[in-house]
This record gives C-alpha cells, structure tokens and sequence, in this order.
C-alpha cells in the first residue's frame, strides 16, 4: 500500500511529464492547464477532498498568481545549469512548463494538506 505521499508525488510527476512533452512539441496554454486542472483534482482526491473542475481551475488561477514572480528559469538555471549537457536557453519552454506544473502540484498539495481533508 503506498503512502498519500508518493501517490501525489505520481501525479505531480506524470502531470509534469505531460507538460513537457506538450510544450515541447507546441506550447498549448490550454491543454496545459487542462492537465494541470485534472492533477489539482487528482491532489485533492488523494486527501479525501471532492473538487470539480471549477473548483480546480479556480485553485490554479490563485496559485498561478501567487507564482507571478517565481524565478523558475534562474532557479533551473542554479540547480541544473552547471551540469555538462543542459541547456540553459530561456526559451525552452517544455522544462518551464514541467517546472511550473511541479511547483503548482505541490502547492496544491500543501493547501490540501492544511484543509485537513482525511
């Protein structure tokens, strides 16, 4: 049986993986958050929580906002831009759209967390 913990962090993984590969063949705004609507929605399962989808859209345009300024590209670019091998352009939007997921994912994990839903 595995933990409520390593069941978000499968979603949040596939949910991530999903995004990049999205917008690395062409940056579809939409179809991201569409999956990033049906993670929020698979988090709150996890917890015991029932959301709709809009409910979960709702949640992610408030995460969204509160990441208005979170250095995704400088913080990649700290944590894996001296590695041999990566790529550090700033146009390379499948690992921003990847890392932006994440970061929601886990947000909403810690607001679910918090409502005490189980």
């Amino acid at each position: 049986m595995t933990s409520t913990k390593q069941n978000v962090q499968d979603i949040i993984r596939a949910a991530s993986f999903a995004c990049d590969g999205i917008a690395g063949a062409s940056p579809d705004a939409e179809e991201i958050a569409r999956i990033q609507t049906d993670m929020i929605m698979a988090i709150a399962s996890e917890h015991g929580a029932v959301i709709d989808k809009a409910a979960a859209a709702d949640l992610l345009l408030r995460f969204t906002a509160t990441m208005q300024n979170f250095p995704v590209l400088s913080g990649r670019q700290s944590l894996v831009g001296w590695l041999p091998g990566i790529d550090n352009n700033p146009d390379d939007t499948d690992s921003t759209a990847a890392a932006l997921t994440e970061a929601i994912g886990w947000t909403a994990n810690s607001h679910f967390e918090q409502t005490g839903s189980k």
